[in-house]
Formats: structure tokens, sequence, C-alpha cells
């Protein structure tokens, strides 16, 4: 009886002290929101006349509506691209669970169909101080596959404000491409800012910047772009329920508004 009750001793202890060594992991950072991301072109799509009943009228005038378009859609053109792949797959890891691997360091690994093609996706967030570092890894196999490479990476803050992303070209040039700025405003992305930041471009230090306020045009873009003989500056802001809006360019009548209305006809601006 005395051994019995000895043996179950130990194995007590036992268990304690492995209860005591398991170490304690902590919790893996929060991923950023999928808005830190993408920029919102959805008022600046192509225009089709069909969805718009004044547009059959003759003499209809969509210029003002159409620059601003055009405008932006220089960088709407790096969405539907360049990003279309990694934005995919950062979407996809919310619903995953990641796995501790050491050193603060948490891993995200999952597959991802983009554009028709599989690829095979690998996210690593780790906790240094104040911040959270962030690693895209992507591998395609088959035909046009390439190997692992970081396609982004970035940090964030770990209360979720803000943070930067950094995106590289494509496996064929992993060189630095784009630089994603991002603010967090109360429950959402207040502002998301691409920078062209590839070396030996012309284009170089050009700027797309989106945000979301509280006036009567409700979201805007700041553009700064090379117009092919040097950099311009637009300012474009609208009103996400009525569709409405306005433009201004920094080389045409002095900086003057010119407006257009929830149809995106030209209209003065009251």
């Amino acid at each position: 009886m005395k051994k019995l009750f000895s043996l179950t001793l130990i194995l007590i202890l036992a268990a304690g002290m492995l209860s005591t060594c398991k170490k304690d992991n902590g919790t893996a950072p929060v991923l950023p929101p999928q808005e830190s991301l993408t920029i919102d072109f959805t008022n600046f799509a192509s225009l089709k006349k069909s969805a718009y009943t004044i547009t059959d009228n003759k003499g209809t005038n969509n210029s003002i509506w159409e620059f601003a378009a055009t405008t932006a859609g220089i960088w709407r053109i790096i969405i539907s691209t360049t990003l279309a792949v990694p934005v995919s797959a950062f979407k996809l890891a919310i619903d995953q669970d990641p796995v501790f691997l050491s050193n603060k360091t948490w891993q995200w690994s999952y597959s991802v169909s983009a554009v028709g093609v599989t690829y095979k996706a690998r996210l690593t967030g780790q906790i240094s101080g104040t911040d959270a570092l962030w690693k895209m890894y992507v591998t395609k196999e088959g035909t046009g596959g390439f190997a692992e490479f970081v396609w982004f990476s970035g940090t964030s803050k770990l209360d979720g404000s803000g943070g930067q992303w950094i995106l590289n070209e494509s496996a064929a040039v992993p060189e630095a491409l784009l630089q994603i700025d991002w603010i967090k405003t109360g429950a959402a992305v207040g502002s998301v800012k691409y920078t062209l930041i590839k070396n030996n471009d012309t284009n170089k230090g050009g700027y797309i910047e989106y945000g979301l306020t509280s006036g009567v045009f409700n979201a805007f873009y700041n553009i700064h772009y090379f117009n092919a003989v040097k950099f311009s500056d637009v300012n474009v802001e609208w009103n996400t329920t009525t569709l409405n809006g306005r433009v201004m360019s920094s080389d045409y009548q002095g900086g003057t508004w010119f407006c257009w209305d929830s149809n995106k006809v030209n209209t003065i601006c009251l």
C-alpha cells in the first residue's frame, strides 16, 4: 500500500513538473485588415452607356469623370495585375489557423487559386516590440512555375492602428516595386497610399493616396504622377453614396475644381 501511494505521488509530481515546464508561446499577432493592401476603385470603372440612361442623350459629356477615372486607372491596373495574386493570398490567411514556429514567430500555410492557377502561400508574423513583422512567401508549381520567394513584406502596429507593406514585382523580378502605407481610423482603414519605389523607373516617386472623410465628398484620391514630361498633381473627391464628385489638376486652369453629377455627366460645381 505504501509503495502504491509513493508511486501515485511520483506520478502526480511528475505531471505537475511537466505542466510547469510547458512553455507558453503567447498569442499570434493579429493580421492587418485586408483593406490595408487595396484601394477602392469601384466608382471609376469603365463607363457603360446602358448603365446610365442620361448617357443616351445627344451631347452628353462625361469628360470630367473620364479624366479622373483615367488618371486613377493607371493605378487600378496594378490592382488587377501585379497585386492580384499576393492580395488573394493575403485575404485567405484570415481563415487559417497559425502555427507557432519559434522566436515569437507564427506561420499561416495554405493554397491559393488566383486567375485559374494554384499557388502555395506561407505567411509569417513575428512580434518585435510594439510591431509585427510580416513576410508572404509564394510558390507556383507546374507550367510557368517558380520557386518560393517573398512577394511582399511589411510591418504593422500590434494595436492595428497602421503599418506598411513593401511589394516585390514578381518571381522573375524580385525587386521592390510598391510601398503601401496604411492608417486605420476607428473600425475601418482610413487611408491607403501606394508609392512607386522601383529603381530606374521614370515614374519612381509617383503615388496615389486614397482615404475616407466625413465631408460631403467623403472619399478622395491625391495623385502624383509622371505625365511623360514632368510630375503632375491631381485631386479627386466624390461621394460614395451619390457617386457625384469633382477633380482638380495642377496643370489645368490654375487648379480649378471641375465636377460631375451622380450619372457621371459634367456639371457646374456648386
